[in-house]
């Protein structure tokens, strides 16, 4: 007996209305679902959907009917919050709540086309959104939906090839010169300054900084064993970033600077401590309030500590020192540090390139 097909169905636009299409039996059939100035596609598509449901469940083609939103509610988010740290699922869980759940939350998981998600990705790009957050929307199809088809909910994948857009917007990955370290530097009062030298020349994440309390510097490294991040103390952000940052004599001596004029208190005490002395400083509110007016006086106002990141690597490499220090230095793995942190400065590109315009000259 031949096996009849699950049935997706067509939606057309005709005479200012929405069509839906299958077959049955052989038959092609067609159905009004709604006005065009009264219906949006997606749930013009729904519509469609729950139609076909009864229709693919007279010969057990239909999956177990369960919408986008509820599969991502009720299946997808608790298996991946037991993976997920604290601050990835605040992010995820957000990102895909307002940008994927909004869009397809009422339609049957099982009913959704390639094309309609690569729209939605098109549709996100054109409305301006970066490069990396499209990106992660494809990512996040593809896991969700791989899930989906892991739990029999449908056969097959529909994210598998989807692509993130050219025209997704990509910002430049600006760092700092020798020059504008050292005029950030300059205007700096004590506690901001150590502040950005562990960013700039210890490598360590702005919530590894705040979350430092004196029994963790350690002759000549910090013990990085904790993050704060929006208020929470956490874990750092990978098995990686749970390390040794190695502090250099200048910043050892800024330390002990620091610490002959603050109120340094025990071992358990923080580093960087708010007024009240029992709570770390908040990132935010010191790089908004002091950090940032500083260097905006001095036309570093597009700095902030993920360029003062990118800027550590990129320095780094131009000075010769081997990738794999930086990248254990950092806390991430040496692809991250190559190819997302630094950065080649035209100088040294055109360096490289007399080096083999010379060789050539010889042979």
């Amino acid at each position: 007996m031949r096996r009849r097909r699950y049935q997706k169905g067509s939606l057309k636009k005709r005479c200012g209305k929405w069509i839906g299409q299958w077959r049955e039996e052989g038959v092609r059939r067609n159905q009004v679902l709604g006005s065009v100035s009264l219906m949006t596609k997606s749930q013009a598509r729904a519509e469609l959907d729950k139609l076909l449901a009864s229709v693919n469940a007279q010969y057990g083609q239909t999956p177990a009917l369960i919408t986008f939103g509820q599969f991502v509610k009720e299946l997808y988010y608790p298996l991946l919050k037991r993976k997920w740290k604290r601050s990835t699922a605040t992010n995820n869980v957000s990102r895909i709540d307002t940008h994927l759940v909004a869009e397809f939350g009422e339609r049957l998981i099982a009913g959704l086309k390639r094309d309609e998600l690569q729209d939605l990705l098109d549709r996100k790009a054109g409305d301006g959104l970066s490069f990396s957050m499209v990106n992660h929307l494809r990512w996040d199809l593809r896991q969700i939906f791989e899930l989906a088809v892991n739990e029999g909910r449908m056969t097959r994948n529909p994210a598998t090839m989807l692509f993130t857009p050219k025209n997704a917007g990509r910002g430049e990955r600006r760092f700092m010169s020798i020059e504008e370290v050292r005029r950030c530097l300059s205007v700096l009062g004590t506690r901001e300054r150590l502040i950005v030298k562990l960013a700039l020349l210890a490598g360590m994440r702005p919530g590894e900084i705040f979350a430092l309390k004196w029994g963790r510097l350690v002759l000549q490294y910090a013990d990085i064993r904790q993050r704060i991040y929006k208020g929470d103390l956490d874990s750092p952000k990978t098995v990686a970033s749970t390390r040794k940052a190695a502090l250099s004599e200048g910043l050892l001596r800024d330390i002990e600077a620091w610490r002959s004029t603050s109120f340094a208190g025990g071992e358990d005490a923080w580093v960087f401590p708010s007024e009240r002395l029992t709570t770390p400083l908040s990132k935010d509110n010191c790089f908004r309030r002091q950090i940032a007016p500083r260097l905006k006086d001095v036309g570093l106002s597009w700095v902030n500590f993920q360029v003062m990141r990118r800027t550590r690597c990129s320095l780094m490499n131009a000075l010769g020192i081997d990738g794999k220090l930086v990248a254990d230095q950092l806390g991430h793995t040496l692809d991250v540090n190559l190819n997302v942190y630094t950065q080649a400065s035209v100088e040294r590109r055109k360096e490289a390139l007399d080096r083999l315009e010379g060789v050539l000259q010889v042979m």
